[in-house]
């Protein structure tokens, strides 16, 4: 099974049946506020999976840049990984449930030549609202998937997104390998941790409408999910996805760099973390979205990914104040920027973020040490308390290993145990708090929120107009309530410019101008001066959003009918975003 170019084999295959090779998405979400990051491969498409129509057709296919923080404490097992890349398929109201399976078992046993003995797969068992999906058991056999290789499971594990949002849903099919030297049991049973789920199959069937019963779609969509890294493991027979191609030259270089091997089970798990986190840290401060270290959104992720790295590099012997993460970061840059061009435009960038995340933390460090001196001179019992060990963590960034290792040192115990209660206790605050940002999934779209995404192309065109024609977007985050528009500029705005933006939107508005959806070739779009955030993502056939003669952007829409439904614009507040971008904060009264 070795030596097969995964992406570019599924691509070429999924051509061969008719879809349309569609860009990744950037990593960073376009006006979905529901996400900091794009979880699935599904998310950029959600319009199109709500019903609106893809300029590129009914079938699509793409591998899409995704990042997932859920899975943070997984980090360090051969499985888990905070980036990785999902290759899919997606039909838009056309093939379904056969097509789906048979083109899924072809793939993965003629083209990647995977035995069907190693195959198994779970179905949606039903409950008292939905049927038990008998159909999908029913081709999976005829395809050859043996009735034993069928396992029957609940909505937790396979429906999506789940049964209590409203909109497009369904059941969903998984699909396993065992991924083990032992013997392959004839029953599958899925809590075996040797079957690893490799590729999941979304069938979006129902509409969950709002009174709570399930409707069928009159629209039946179809999404796929495949794992490059477990998939590419699994090719070349790794039972550990850090053992593969993905992986090896950069675990090779942390072993060169720390003068360490990864086989000694005291280093593994560390040399994992440094492996993902690096990749991951590039592709996110490799955004065009300009992502920078913070305490808020994004920007927290980014910051803690780097100074993860570096604690566990202190761990495994390397000098952390010479030039490692650069060497590691460089691997992935010219690895990945033949299929991500943004990495290399923006490799300086991703140095220089980097290199200064890394001189704060290295202080903080220090500032910690200081702490721990402080709080232990005076320590009667000999006992680092629970306080004490959460501080060090929580406000130094000091893992409770670090903060045990200096304890032995000077003949002090720790209580680890409360330790974990308070960690515990604060995890379970951090995600209640992060729900809403990392729930993915069908983005809102409702009225409200598609009066926000037309406003924010008259307010670029206002700035445009006001300011001048260096003013390009840089992101967007819309809700019901208000939305939120960066773009490139490098001063405060005047309390008068900001005035005349307001205004020239409010003019735009009151204009009544229809708002025009055309399809055309995305370099013609270029041509007749159409605007686009990220020019990479889009296909060789876009969608373009006119509005008369004020504003031409490629998009995907939602958007209103005519300028006159928006209503009346304000400025609430403008404030800088990071180097060079500022922040404008606007309601529809």
């Amino acid at each position: 099974m070795k030596n097969i170019d995964l992406k570019n084999t599924f691509l070429k295959f999924f051509e061969s049946k008719g879809h349309k090779i569609i860009p990744s998405a950037p990593i960073i979400p376009e006006n979905d506020p529901t996400c900091l990051f794009n979880t699935a491969g599904m998310q950029p498409l959600v319009p199109y999976l709500k019903g609106e129509k893809h300029p590129e057709g009914k079938r699509l296919a793409d591998v899409q840049k995704c990042f997932r923080t859920n899975d943070l404490d997984s980090i360090g097992d051969t499985t888990h990984h905070t980036f990785f890349e999902m290759l899919g398929n997606w039909s838009l109201g056309d093939y379904f449930k056969e097509d789906a399976i048979s083109w899924s078992f072809e793939l993965l046993t003629k083209h990647l030549n995977i035995p069907v003995n190693r195959l198994a797969v779970t179905v949606f068992k039903g409950n008292d609202i939905v049927l038990q999906d008998v159909e999908t058991a029913e081709l999976w056999k005829k395809v050859g998937i043996k009735e034993e290789r069928i396992a029957f499971l609940g909505e937790e594990n396979n429906w999506w997104p789940n049964m209590e949002l409203t909109g497009p849903c369904g059941p969903d099919t998984e699909i396993f390998y065992w991924r083990s030297n032992e013997e392959i049991p004839e029953k599958f049973d899925p809590e075996n941790e040797n079957w690893v789920e490799i590729w999941n199959n979304v069938f979006m069937q129902y509409n969950h409408e709002s009174d709570g019963t399930f409707k069928p779609l009159e629209n039946k969509n179809v999404d796929t999910g495949l794992g490059v890294e477990r998939v590419t493991a699994i090719l070349e027979g790794h039972t550990d996805n850090y053992k593969s191609s993905v992986w090896k030259d950069v675990i090779t270089k942390i072993e060169e760099i720390s003068g360490l091997s990864y086989d000694d089970e005291k280093n593994t798990r560390a040399m994992r973390i440094i492996a993902d986190h690096i990749r991951a840290i590039v592709m996110i401060s490799g955004d065009n979205a300009g992502i920078k270290p913070s305490n808020t959104d994004q920007g927290y992720i980014l910051r803690r990914l780097i100074r993860r790295i570096i604690r566990y590099a202190k761990k495994i012997n390397i000098d952390i104040n010479g030039n490692w993460e650069q060497v590691l970061a460089k691997i992935i840059i010219e690895k990945y920027s033949k299929y991500y061009s943004e990495l290399e435009t923006n490799k300086e960038i991703i140095l220089q973020v980097l290199k200064d995340e890394k001189i704060k933390f290295n202080k903080t460090l220090e500032k910690g040490l200081r702490e721990f001196e402080k709080a232990t001179s005076s320590l009667e019992n000999k006992a680092i308390n629970k306080e004490i060990a959460f501080k060090l963590y929580d406000t130094y960034g000091f893992p409770i290993e670090l903060t045990e290792e200096l304890a032995i040192e000077q003949g002090l115990t720790v209580d680890t145990e409360g330790f974990k209660e308070k960690f515990a206790e604060h995890q379970k605050k951090s995600r209640e708090g992060a729900t809403q940002k990392f729930k993915g999934g069908l983005a809102s779209t409702g009225e409200m929120e598609t009066k926000y995404h037309t406003a924010t192309h008259l307010l670029n065109a206002a700035l445009k107009n006001v300011l001048g024609n260096h003013v390009h977007q840089k992101g967007s985050n819309i809700t019901a309530e208000r939305m939120r528009f960066d773009f490139s500029h490098n001063s405060k705005m005047t309390d008068e410019e900001k005035q005349k933006t307001e205004d020239l939107v409010n003019e735009y508005i009151q204009m009544a101008i229809p708002v025009e959806k055309l399809e055309m070739k995305k370099d013609e779009a270029i041509a007749q001066g159409a605007e686009a955030m990220f020019l990479d993502k889009y296909g060789d056939i876009v969608s373009v959003y006119k509005i008369g003669d004020v504003s031409m952007e490629l998009c995907g829409g939602p958007h209103v009918h005519n300028t006159s439904e928006l209503g009346h614009f304000k400025i609430k507040k403008e404030e800088a975003s990071s180097a060079g971008v500022r922040r404008i904060k606007a309601i529809l009264e």
